[in-house]
């Protein structure tokens, strides 16, 4: 007896239209504003300045908010300002 299981997913089902997984100015933005506020704050963490620290942790909120409002405004996957890129 075998345990070999055969897909049942229709022919079409291959073709379907990728999101870009958050591949979107929105996303990018977002994540290089947190990136960025996320070594900021481990190079101040190091270095014992909790102000600094504080700061990057108010930057990386900032970020969060800049990538809502990019999503808001169209530039998200699906926006209509989103412009999708074809992948090879």
């Amino acid at each position: 007896m075998s345990n070999h299981t055969t897909s049942t997913k229709p022919a079409d089902a291959e073709q379907h239209e990728d999101l870009g997984h958050g591949n979107s100015p929105a996303a990018w933005t977002a994540v290089v504003i947190m990136l960025v506020a996320f070594a900021i704050g481990t190079v101040a963490f190091f270095f014992n300045q909790p102000i600094v620290v504080w700061a990057s942790v108010g930057l990386l909120i900032v970020g969060l908010i800049v990538g809502a409002v990019l999503k808001k405004a169209g530039y998200g996957v699906g926006g209509h300002r989103y412009v999708q890129k074809a992948h090879n």
